[in-house]
């Protein structure tokens, strides 16, 4: 028996007027889903607890079956498992992104964030961009990393953990209520838009017509995670397939295989079919037992606010991970469960992350059912699962617990 999640990060949504009424995943041509929803169960599933704040930290690990209640320890951690930094029990990571701040205002304090991902810059340019904070930045107590886009890591040497805001979660307002408390931690936020406005890179992004990435914005603090081995856990040795350092982290921190896929970049036009052939090989060729297949692209479009990109995110998840690794388990003969969910909503409306539960596909290979429904919010909710506790997701899957009907 094969195992597989494709998890749409963000891909659940609010109804929408533009679109009489329905969401982008109700809206979206989704065939292959739809299709497999004719011959699955779905539902609504709550993965993120109540009491801690929607992310993709918390809503991945429930996913994965790791409750957040006591596995979670911070984003930045598990992202630093991804890159490789030895954290040691006394050191804090924080999440450094390359933010787009607007170049208007005289103070810093006043200036607005207007995209959290520096309009998805490359690794490349990014990493070109970092160096010049580390040289000016970097001492003994704060150490860069590089990480994958605009996602990067800073290490603070027996610091502590602070509270700190989501850059996504402010879009399109003033900065100066959402800076850190922490004096050193502001003040190298602030240096860095001296070091990097002006810098080459982004004068030529400027040119292009490109957002410049003009400044680092700290978030996401925490210490150094402990996860259980997911075979440990499961009995099943499982593959992460993601372009995303925080997934990678997940996986490391479970003794998980990352599979890296050439062209898989966290955005819009990632190489979606790579990740689906690449799970097909790894459960049929490799014999792998679980794959877990995270593609960021519709949760990057909620933030970004565009309904258009969200729409076609979600269509190609459909065209070309779905069908692809559905075609392919057929093709193979093995019999195999696949559950099909989003994480978190990421609503365009608030371009930001909510608690909403998420709806799910659960689909088994030897049993396929006879419904009328299709796959999507609306249709989730009167479906007749409603599942309390995200983490419990993952024993469904495997088998290892009864599907609750309960609503």
């Amino acid at each position: 028996m094969k195992y597989v999640i494709i998890l749409g990060d963000g891909m659940a949504d609010e109804p929408i007027e533009a679109l009489g009424g329905k969401t982008p995943l109700e809206y979206a041509a989704t065939p292959a889903m739809d299709r497999l929803a004719k011959m699955s169960q779905i539902g609504m599933a709550k993965t993120i607890p109540d009491g801690m704040q929607p992310g993709s930290d918390t809503a991945n690990l429930s996913v994965m079956g790791y409750d957040p209640k006591i596995y979670y320890t911070g984003r930045s951690p598990l992202e630093a498992l991804s890159i490789g930094v030895d954290m040691e029990p006394e050191d804090i990571a924080l999440r450094c992104n390359l933010v787009t701040l607007t170049k208007e205002e005289e103070n810093y304090e006043d200036r607005k964030i207007i995209d959290h991902s520096s309009g998805e810059i490359s690794t490349e340019d990014a990493a070109v961009l970092l160096e010049a904070v580390r040289e000016a930045l970097e001492d003994d107590i704060y150490k860069f990393y590089v990480g994958t886009s605009y996602r990067h890591l800073t290490i603070w040497k027996h610091g502590q953990v602070v509270p700190l805001e989501a850059p996504h979660d402010h879009l399109g307002q003033v900065i100066g209520a959402y800076l850190p408390k922490e004096k050193v931690l502001y003040e190298m936020m602030k240096k860095s838009y001296d070091i990097l406005a002006n810098h080459p890179i982004n004068i030529q992004r400027e040119k292009e017509g490109l957002n410049p990435a003009n400044s680092i914005w700290f978030w996401g603090a925490g210490t150094r995670p402990a996860l259980t081995s997911f075979k440990e856990k499961t009995g099943k040795d499982g593959v992460m397939i993601s372009a995303v350092d925080l997934l990678k982290g997940i996986a490391v921190g479970a003794s998980m295989e990352n599979i890296q896929v050439e062209g898989a970049n966290g955005g819009l036009h990632t190489n979606y079919k790579g990740k689906a052939l690449a799970a097909v090989k790894a459960l049929t060729q490799d014999g792998k037992d679980f794959a877990y297949i995270h593609i960021e692209a519709p949760d990057e479009m909620g933030h970004q606010g565009s309904l258009e990109n969200k729409i076609e995110a979600i269509e190609s998840i459909d065209r070309y991970v779905v069908d692809t690794v559905v075609s392919g388990l057929d093709a193979s003969g093995e019999a195999y469960r696949l559950m099909i969910l989003p994480d978190h909503p990421t609503p365009l409306r608030t371009r930001t992350h909510s608690s909403e539960p998420v709806p799910f596909l659960l689909y088994d290979s030897r049993a396929p059912r006879q419904e009328q429904w299709l796959y999507n919010e609306r249709e989730a909710k009167t479906g007749g699962l409603y599942v309390a506790a995200g983490h419990t997701l993952m024993d469904m899957l495997l088998e290892n617990v009864a599907v609750n009907s309960d609503k």
